[in-house]
């Protein structure tokens, strides 16, 4: 049964809830709340201090329990899925330790200061506001995690049993998926963007896809996604198949002698002509240009832009802003 995306707090189980932001582009993260008795278990925090106080707000007004966060998880290093943490810094934050390394290497004011510049940088700029000037990075503190795992952890949430699994490389160097086993529900974090393309920062791809199979694999009946709304394994399998579309049309290009940018811009006409791709309508196409990037690197190539500022001025340029 479909449920709505709608802004708040939604209950996908006994005991467990999701906190949705719609329309789950860029920043536009999804959380979550597991309670058991007095014990509670936030998956993730948001993009800036008020949205996360928000969000803390609306769940202390449905939950009583949740007026103390005692477990905080980050899926991974991206600040909308993280950059809130100071607001549960007396929790116990847990995360893998390539997330907690991953995390130290962007601050928030790095991304602010890139925010402010923008003006001066022409069509990146323009779309660097478009995409993330709705949030305040100014006024975060980067609180990192105090206690990292690798591989498997299990964590308990009075009398349920929490599972966080490893799964990256992927997306970042350090994805965590959240798993209840006893509710049949799992948070995938950004190992699954529904109704997005995907954006491979880290890869390999078929580390991604391995994880899609994981996830596949589990005995599930919910999945609340990093983005977009709670679905079930179907937009999984999606988000699989995409990936080996990426793959093997990034692959192709790379042979005929294309670059990274070219293949990019081949597939994203690829997409927008066709009437059978499932993600055809899936929203902010430009990450091909990164999704590309990221195949050609894998085999060998030169993937053309470097660095994160490189892959922004080609999405802006996939976007329609322009050089």
């Amino acid at each position: 049964m479909a449920r709505p995306y709608q802004k708040g707090l939604t209950q996908v189980a006994d005991g467990v809830w999701a906190y949705l932001q719609p329309d789950g582009g860029w920043g536009w993260s999804n959380a979550g709340l597991v309670a058991d008795d007095d014990q509670t278990l936030l998956v993730d925090t948001l993009f800036d201090v008020k949205l996360t106080a928000d969000m803390l707000e609306t769940m202390r007004a449905s939950v009583p329990a949740a007026r103390r966060i005692g477990t905080v998880v980050n899926t991974h290093a991206n600040g909308d899925h993280c950059w809130g943490n100071e607001l549960v810094a007396d929790a116990r934050i847990v995360a893998s330790a390539r997330c907690a390394e991953e995390m130290a290497e962007l601050p928030p004011s790095r991304l602010a200061d890139l925010i402010k510049a923008a003006p001066a940088m022409g069509p990146a700029g323009r779309y660097l506001t478009d995409i993330f000037g709705a949030f305040d990075f100014g006024s975060v503190t980067l609180t990192p995690p105090n206690e990292t795992f690798t591989g498997e952890l299990e964590v308990s949430v009075g009398g349920r049993a929490v599972r966080l699994i490893e799964v990256g490389p992927a997306h970042t160097r350090g994805d965590v998926i959240v798993h209840l086993p006893g509710e049949r529900v799992v948070f995938t974090g950004d190992i699954l963007f529904n109704g997005g393309h995907p954006i491979v920062w880290a890869g390999p791809i078929s580390n991604w896809v391995a994880a899609c199979r994981l996830i596949a694999d589990l005995d599930v009946d919910t999945v609340v996604p990093g983005h977009g709304p709670v679905t079930g394994k179907a937009a999984v399998a999606a988000l699989a198949e995409y990936l080996g579309w990426v793959w093997d049309g990034a692959g192709r290009r790379r042979e005929a002698g294309m670059s990274a940018l070219e293949a990019a811009r081949d597939l994203l006409a690829e997409v927008k002509g066709s009437t059978d791709l499932a993600w055809a309508g899936w929203g902010e196409s430009e990450r091909l240009a990164v999704n590309v990037a990221a195949v050609y690197r894998e085999l060998g190539a030169e993937p053309g832009s470097a660095g994160p500022a490189g892959l922004f001025g080609d999405m802006a340029d996939l976007a329609g802003y322009g050089r």
